[in-house]
């Protein structure tokens, strides 16, 4: 038989499995130490030292003294198998609830079980935070934009434009000022010098048409016959959009026939609030936005011939950075030396343009332009006026 050598306490011993049966006999004979509450010491024994020789003494290993165990935690209980374990807690808190899932068993046989174990946390239900701020009620009360504009004026550090000048353009068929609301009057166009109306006011009278290219006709029409009738909302004259209804008399501005409730239909028909149907129409039209071109249909020669032949200056003319102020004339005995094949010269011809200065290459000044005659020939005169400068006479016998 092989010997077998244990290492303890620095002592060498020499282990035989022959002594090892002997002590097994003596088992009965030899005291054991008491077992620890929490953990099995292995009893005590006595062993042979033994060689091919002679037979030695048994020795009696030296023991530790044992050191008194902390005091075990208490054991944690857990519900039993196919039964929820619910965790109460306060309305406050977050309320989570568990499900304990029984474990599967093994099963012993010849053949193994192939289904993948189940996950940790499948069934598992997680609630999200939602974060809420709430603002106690008191006599706070927040500022107005007057006041922040106010305060910020103050402090000076904030650059606020320029106002923009308000709008003294008036609609010849509402006697309202300015562009109107998309949904409602809408832009101003022009119909003739210094005459404006607004877009809805005009497309929804009644003699008014738009053709294909957007031009709307007998806007005119429409403003003769509105100067001789009255709104039946305002009891103002002006008012051109009448209702369908045969032998109804009733007439409104367009923005008065909205605030009387009138209905307005797609095929551009309106009825007042006499004759309207009950309840909605399918054919009811309940927005007013026009986003395509929309123009007053004019005779271009006649209103600029109107503008040249006033003899009144209260109105201008300008053309980008043209500005005209007077045509000038022409006697029957000038019209052979005052034209040239494309332009004509006309004596008393006024205008002025804003251009870039001859004396600075970054500012503009005031070119004033004006036709003269000198020995029956057409005199040019440019009189350059520029702040800060004398002002500066140019002539020359051609307009270059």
């Amino acid at each position: 038989m092989k010997d077998i050598v244990f290492c303890s306490n620095n002592c060498f011993v020499l282990y035989s499995a022959a002594v090892q049966a002997k002590n097994s006999e003596n088992k009965e004979s030899v005291p054991t130490l008491p077992q620890s509450p929490m953990k099995e010491r292995p009893p005590k024994a006595f062993h042979q030292y033994s060689n091919n020789i002679s037979t030695l003494d048994v020795h009696c290993l030296p023991q530790l003294q044992e050191k008194a165990s902390p005091p075990s935690s208490p054991p944690i209980m857990f519900p039993p198998a196919f039964e929820a374990a619910k965790v109460e807690a306060k309305p406050d808190e977050l309320k989570v609830t568990v499900k304990l899932k029984p474990r599967l068993k093994a099963i012993h046989s010849s053949l193994e079980d192939c289904r993948p174990p189940s996950k940790k946390w499948k069934g598992m239900k997680w609630k999200k935070w939602s974060i809420q701020i709430v603002i106690p009620k008191g006599s706070f009360k927040p500022p107005c934009e007057e006041e922040i504009d106010e305060f910020l004026k103050k402090l000076g550090t904030t650059l606020k434009p320029d106002p923009v000048p308000k709008d003294y353009r008036k609609c010849c068929f509402c006697h309202e000022e300015g562009d109107g609301l998309t949904d409602g009057p809408a832009r101003l166009l022009n119909l003739d010098l210094d005459l404006w109306v607004h877009l809805n006011c005009a497309l929804w009278s009644t003699e008014v048409y738009e053709t294909q290219a957007g031009a709307l006709i007998n806007v005119e029409l429409a403003l003769r016959r509105g100067l001789q009738m009255k709104c039946m909302f305002c009891h103002k004259m002006g008012a051109t959009s009448g209702c369908h209804r045969l032998r109804c008399t009733n007439i409104y501005h367009f923005t008065c026939a909205i605030k009387a409730q009138c209905m307005f239909f797609k095929d551009k028909t309106m009825l007042c609030p006499m004759h309207k149907p009950k309840g909605t129409h399918e054919q009811e039209l309940s927005y007013f936005a026009v986003f395509r071109r929309v123009y007053v249909q004019r005779d271009e020669v006649r209103q600029i011939a109107s503008i040249v032949q006033r003899g009144e200056r209260d109105h201008t003319f300008r053309v980008g950075s043209l500005i005209f102020h007077a045509v000038g004339q022409l006697l029957p005995q000038q019209m052979q030396a005052f034209h040239s094949p494309k332009a004509l010269f006309p004596v008393g011809y006024e205008a002025s343009r804003l251009y870039w200065s001859m004396r600075y290459a970054n500012r503009r000044c005031r070119y004033l332009c004006s036709i003269e005659e000198k020995d029956g020939l057409p005199l040019f005169v440019i009189k350059v006026v520029e702040q800060g400068h004398e002002d500066l006479v140019l002539t020359d016998t051609t307009p270059k």
